[in-house]
């Protein structure tokens, strides 16, 4: 056996070491019901009951229809929307989306005062 002369060989790259960003597991939290999306809405825009049940039913439906479509949706504050894929269920539909938002924290300072008036504009 002969001897190999490492000592000019060069030496093996190095990498250095980087900080990979991961996304943190989301814990299933307490579930959004229509109910409490009305008392909500009153609460944040000063309205009545009875003067928003109707905007949010219909706000809902257009959304449901926007989905049914797979179309993007564009809505700050709440993000951009995007249907990532969808398998049609014997019992209706089931769609994968993407909520893109500006920052983790939504906070009411970002939002108008008269969410409705400023709807209405």
């Amino acid at each position: 056996m002969t001897a190999v002369d490492t000592a000019s060989a060069p030496e093996a790259a190095i990498p250095d070491p980087a900080l990979v960003e991961t996304l943190s597991p989301v814990l299933a939290g307490k579930e959004l019901r229509k109910k409490e999306l009305f008392d909500l809405v009153v609460e944040r825009s000063g309205r009545k009951k009875k003067d928003v049940k109707p905007i949010v039913e219909a706000m809902l439906a257009v959304l449901g229809d926007a989905f049914s479509e797979h179309r993007e949706m564009q809505l700050p504050p709440l993000g951009k929307l995007k249907v990532q894929r969808g398998k049609e269920l014997g019992d209706g539909r089931a769609l994968v989306l993407k909520l893109r938002q500006k920052s983790a924290v939504l906070n009411a300072a970002d939002t108008p005062k008269d969410p409705v008036a400023t709807a209405a504009e």
